[in-house]
């Protein structure tokens, strides 16, 4: 257990930062101060006093990020209270389900949802909250809450009749051990579960942060990420509040163009993305004018001359503001190709890993001594790994991690605790991969989705993805064993199709070519019998996985 205490590191961030800018909305312009974020959450504190609230009970926040909802987050937590943070892309039933499950006894919620839920079907909430302006939507039984909240700037007058300074920033003495964050995965089986976090989970996370100046008092950052999710829970949120950096928090949808455009104002001074929005600016940008240079040279993109790599480079750091020290992908694997390009033009950037179930860091390495292909060393002093494999450093096996990060277990679900929790503390990933000497990772796959080819080897299934992914009119792909043999199926990139003048009654064609080529990359074993199209995209999870058990079949 640490001796750190991340409440009490906002405490105090919260009086030393007070005049420095905290949260900034990208689109509405409105900004809060530490100091003002302070006053919000004292305003909070007095409405939870007043629902009848105590250390240990639920409130449920669904919403795009925005400043009011990370204001919510801090305020729950620091209250003793849990949160939990439910992601916007889960349908109503899903959303119902946690609600329920949580035992959640407030909601606060983002407008656009507020349609979608049923409060006839989450009736142990008492009431409900805009993430607007923090007004009464609803409530069960009577006015109470709502006469209150109305009132609220007077009730804060009269629990601070001298005015509200930085000594009245105190919060309750938690114990480390104290659940904080109630976090419901969205798993690729179906089943989604509560992901008991606590105050030492978060602490070991932005301690790590903080101590490798990750994020410092003069940081800006771009919240682009959900912050309903760990990765960008913790490093575009709770670790820059704990430094007295400010967030500016892109509440829309993100597209590449939206956020690019949003880089070059805020010009952020280090960025957490996903693989998809790096992937997605390198095939529609980025390839296609490599490609022109390429074609006008006669050579192949990876034979271009350092001066046009440069270029590449140079405009690609542009297009992210320019002032960053690094770009940190995680979330998911980065695809070959693009991590192998990445290093050609010796972009700044590194790849992490972690899980829900970690809060969520396991490993990270700076850029500058990232090992191509890892995802960096285990966290040291804070986690520590094995691999379940005779020969760790060479054959694949599951990753196994233990230490300050790992979850308390899963809410209300023993049996799933047991699944993955041994009981000598052992977190069971899922993820396979190999460990080297110096505790550098290098993951494969997911032991649920390996294959076995008929000889018996291990196949695993995203890597032969990432690299079809990379070809000729190819959006997503998933390969699966039908009848012994590997099949692809490909949902086509129609826009690329579109803008080369193929009919869709071609696709097949371009498909077969692919084929071919994918194949002469591929080892006997884990070469592909054919690709069939799949002309709707595959259904993902709310943090954009393939759910890969409802193609295999």
């Amino acid at each position: 257990m640490l001796s750190e205490n991340l409440i009490k590191l906002y405490e105090a961030s919260f009086r030393d930062n007070r005049e420095l800018p905290a949260l900034t909305d990208y689109f509405k312009k409105e900004n809060f101060s530490y100091f003002e974020m302070a006053k919000e959450i004292a305003k909070l504190h007095l409405l939870f006093e007043k629902a009848g609230l105590k250390q240990g009970d639920r409130i449920a926040l669904i919403g795009r990020n925005n400043p009011r909802w990370c204001i919510l987050f801090i305020a729950t937590i620091t209250y003793g209270a849990v949160i939990v943070p439910i992601l916007q892309d889960f349908n109503a039933n899903d959303i119902h389900h946690i609600i329920n499950h949580s035992g959640s006894e407030l909601l606060f919620v983002g407008d656009i949802y507020w349609d979608s839920i049923e409060c006839d079907q989450i009736k142990r909430v008492k009431a409900v909250f805009s993430l607007t302006d923090y007004g009464c939507l609803y409530e069960r039984h009577g006015h109470t809450l709502s006469e209150y909240q109305r009132n609220i700037h007077h009730h804060y007058r009269e629990r601070y009749p001298n005015g509200f300074t930085i000594d009245h920033i105190q919060y309750p003495d938690l114990d480390n051990d104290t659940v904080a964050v109630l976090n419901y995965t969205s798993g690729t089986t179906g089943f989604s579960k509560g992901v008991m976090l606590t105050i030492n989970n978060l602490t070991g996370n932005v301690l790590f942060g903080a101590k490798n100046h990750l994020h410092t008092r003069s940081s800006r950052i771009l919240s682009f990420l959900p912050l309903a999710h760990a990765f960008g829970c913790a490093f575009d949120f709770l670790l820059p509040l704990a430094v007295g950096a400010q967030v500016t928090l892109l509440g829309r949808i993100p597209s590449p163009k939206v956020i690019l455009e949003a880089m070059a104002e805020v010009r952020p001074t280090r960025i957490c993305t996903v693989p998809l929005i790096i992937e997605k600016i390198y095939r529609k940008q980025i390839k296609p004018m490599l490609e022109q240079a390429a074609q006008q040279l006669g050579v192949s993109i990876w034979q271009l001359p350092p001066a046009v790599l440069a270029q590449v480079e140079a405009k690609l750091t542009a297009a992210f503001g320019g002032m960053f020290a690094e770009v940190i992908i995680g979330g998911a694997p980065l695809n070959g190709e693009v991590e192998a390009f990445l290093r050609l033009i010796k972009f700044r950037f590194t790849v992490g890993y972690g899980l829900t179930e970690c809060a969520p860091l396991v490993s990270y390495t700076g850029y500058e001594n990232f090992v191509p292909t890892s995802c960096g060393r285990i966290l040291p002093e804070l986690m520590t790994a094995k691999i379940d494999s005779p020969d760790p450093e060479n054959i694949p096996g599951e990753l196994l991690v233990k230490g300050e990060h790992v979850m308390k277990g899963y809410y209300k679900n023993a049996k799933a605790t047991r699944e993955v929790l041994d009981a000598d503390g052992w977190l069971h990933t899922g993820d396979v991969g190999t460990l080297s000497k110096d505790n550098t990772l290098f993951l494969r796959g997911r032991c649920k989705s390996m294959l076995l080819g008929s000889n018996g080897q291990n196949i695993y299934p995203e890597e032969i993805e990432s690299k079809l992914n990379n070809m000729p009119c190819v959006m997503e792909s998933l390969v699966v064993m039908r009848e012994g043999k590997l099949v692809a199926l490909v949902y086509p990139d129609y826009e690329q199709a579109d803008a080369e003048g193929i009919a869709q009654s071609d696709l097949q064609q371009v498909m077969d070519r692919n084929l071919t080529a994918l194949n002469a990359s591929l080892a006997p074993y884990e070469r592909v019998s054919s690709i069939v199209l799949y002309l709707n995209e595959f259904e993902k999870t709310p943090k954009r996985s393939i759910k890969r058990y409802l193609y295999n079949v």
